[in-house]
This record gives C-alpha cells, sequence and structure tokens, in this order.
C-alpha cells in the first residue's frame, strides 16, 4: 500500500531476530506468506549477540527469539502474538480469522495448546542431562498430546477452518524439533503428511532457505 501511494518513499521493514531451528521460524513463515518486507537477524543463543554486533539482551531482555522490532523502533516478543500481529497487517490474506470471531477464538485456543503443550512439553527434551526415567516421563505426556493432534488432522488438512493459518506455521515449526529428539512422526500417518503438506509451501521453503543463507554470529 505505501508503495502505491508514494512510489518514492522506501517502504517500512520490520526486523525479525531469529536462531536456527527454534521458534522463530513460525514468524519467518508468516512474513513470507504475507509478502512483508524485513530485515533477517541472527542470533546467537549462547552469546546473545545479533549478526549485526547487538547486544540481542538490549533488543529483548527475556533474552531468546523470536522478536519483531516493528517500523516504529517497538519490539514484539512471543510467537503466537507476533503471528497474530503479523496476520492483522493483511487481513484479506486469510491467516488468521477476524478478531473477536469464534473462529479466533479457535485460532487461539490452536496457539495456546501448542505453546504450552507441544512446545513447551518437548522443551525438556532438549536437555541431554536429564536421565532416561526423566525423559520417558516428558515423551510420554507429549505423545499423548500428539494423539491430540492426529486425531484431528485425521478429519481435516488445516487446523483452523479450510486453510493455512498462522497456528499451521506455528504447529510445523515446533513438530520439526521431532526429528531431533529421535521422535518418527510416521507414527502419526495423518500429522506426517500435514508436516509434508506444510513443509512443500513456497513460504516456508524460502523461510528456511534464507535462514541458512544468513551468516552466523561469532
Amino acid at each position: 500500500m505505501w508503495a502505491a501511494i508514494y512510489p518514492h518513499i522506501e517502504v517500512p521493514t520490520m526486523k525479525l531476530y531469529f536462531a536456527p531451528d527454534t521458534c522463530s521460524l513460525s514468524p519467518h513463515i508468516v512474513l513470507q506468506e504475507l509478502g512483508l518486507p524485513y530485515e533477517l537477524v541472527r542470533v546467537n543463543n549462547r552469546t546473545k549477540r545479533t549478526s549485526t554486533g547487538e547486544d540481542f539482551l538490549a533488543v529483548n531482555p527475556k533474552g531468546y527469539v523470536a522478536a519483531l522490532e516493528l517500523e516504529t523502533g517497538e519490539v514484539l516478543t512471543e510467537g503466537p502474538a507476533i503471528v497474530q500481529y503479523l496476520a492483522d497487517l493483511k487481513p484479506k490474506a486469510g491467516l488468521a480469522p477476524t478478531a473477536g470471531t469464534l473462529a479466533r477464538v479457535r485460532l487461539q485456543e490452536w496457539l495456546n495448546f501448542i505453546t504450552s503443550e507441544v512446545h513447551a512439553g518437548s522443551s525438556p527434551l532438549f536437555n541431554r542431562a536429564l536421565p532416561e526415567e526423566a525423559l520417558v516421563i516428558f515423551r510420554d505426556r507429549l505423545f499423548r498430546r500428539l494423539d491430540f493432534i492426529e486425531v484431528n488432522l485425521a478429519s481435516q488438512d488445516y487446523l483452523v477452518g479450510d486453510g493455512f493459518t498462522v497456528a499451521d506455521a506455528y504447529l510445523f515449526t515446533v513438530l520439526g524439533w521431532m526429528k531431533g529428539f529421535s521422535i518418527d512422526l510416521d507414527r502419526w500417518p495423518a500429522t506426517a503428511r500435514y508436516m509434508q503438506r506444510i513443509g512443500a509451501r513456497e513460504s516456508v521453503k524460502t523461510a528456511l532457505a534464507r535462514e541458512a543463507e544468513t551468516s552466523p554470529v561469532g
């Protein structure tokens, strides 16, 4: 819209702070889906330095990605909030139902389930220091959540409605970690097909390619 009205003015650009193989892939996919201009800034999760030399803690004191810096200089954090903000910038794209509708609440229901039960539920599996007895407990709990997702995806291609939404971007991102936990999604065939379907989207392939091309941080 900006470029159409004021062709001589540079289109405002947001800045997405990301780290590979993290939940920041979700808003990155959404940015690609919407065709919005953005700058990609890589973060070293260990040193908290960025590829542009910034102290990431000055950007997001929480210390983790994703963080989205707006054209105003304000910074949004927490993936479910970021993706809804982005979707509402281009409502006609259909990545989120209209705010105030039951369908929007259903989307938020899924986003909360993914963040609290799948994202947070899988986090302990990153801890290699945990004894196997503890890991078994966390895996069993996660498997029950994956069973619930499987039931839903067995009868529909996407989580909400008939099309791709920000909830699908988030679920695809989190389920992408399962291979690293030696969890074979073929145990949940509808979910495995879903991952292939979402992974084939141009937005997903482009986001992954751009992240791979971004210079690592020292």
